[in-house]
């Protein structure tokens, strides 16, 4: 991949990006791309110690953390990128998209020290893949071409093509742009939903002032400021 490829990448995608001169100085992203082109470049022909430490002065000036192992492909752009992590077996595809805080990690291998030493324990993303701020995408699993990943995911499984996943752990909410119906309880949204329920009944008691029922009050006028919650759980989707 060429310098200048990477360059018009930045321009196309970012809105922010005026000229290939404010690019080249002010991006750690394409900063991230430069270094690991060379510390790959070592790395690749046994040099490992010394691809570590150029790595690692990248690390110090752009606080995106590459391993020289990994595998970029072309057009990658990586967006603010503090704090973005990709691990030495991950398989990163062209035309991918990475916001700050990204982790691209071992996931459970990661705890199992030298065992795992030379064997594929990062994720793999195809081409086209955004993820999001914050988001973890752990263990070797292969995540499809044009996937979506939202902001503060963690993806634990396969992902496939033309998907968007969200939530702790990810899911697929979205394939081929139709809605995917997850009979898989949602803990976390039944929990909000039944605090919901409970919060009613108790202000239903309290209104009432009758302790002895537990009945949620009846709907108020129209035009009563909307419940916040029930924003919110509309909002995501619940």
């Amino acid at each position: 991949m060429s310098l200048r490829e990477n360059i018009d990448c930045i321009l196309e995608k970012d809105p922010a990006a005026r000229n290939w001169v404010e690019v080249v100085l002010c991006y750690p992203g394409f900063h991230a791309m430069f270094f690991h082109r060379i510390a790959n470049a070592l790395f690749r022909a046994g040099l490992k110690t010394a691809a570590r430490v150029v790595s690692h002065i990248s690390r110090v000036l752009t606080g995106i953390e590459i391993h020289p192992g990994a595998t970029i492909g072309r057009r990658v752009f990586i967006d603010h990128g503090m704090g973005v992590v990709i691990g030495e077996t991950a398989d990163v595809g062209d035309d991918v998209v990475l916001y700050q805080g990204v982790t691209l990690g071992a996931g459970a291998a990661a705890r199992m020290g030298a065992q795992t030493r030379g064997k594929k324990r990062h994720p793999t993303l195809g081409r086209g893949v955004v993820v999001g701020s914050g988001a973890e995408i752990q263990g070797a699993i292969y995540v499809g071409d044009n996937v979506r990943v939202a902001s503060g995911s963690i993806v634990l499984k396969d992902v496939p093509a033309n998907s968007v996943v969200v939530g702790v752990p990810g899911r697929v909410v979205y394939k081929d742009g139709i809605k995917v119906q997850d009979e898989t309880p949602d803990l976390e949204a039944e929990a909000i939903k039944s605090l919901s329920d409970r919060v009613c009944k108790l202000e239903g008691m309290m209104q009432n002032q009758d302790f002895s029922a537990a009945q949620p009050p009846s709907p108020g006028p129209e035009g009563k400021e909307p419940d916040p919650v029930d924003v919110f759980l509309h909002g995501a989707g619940i």
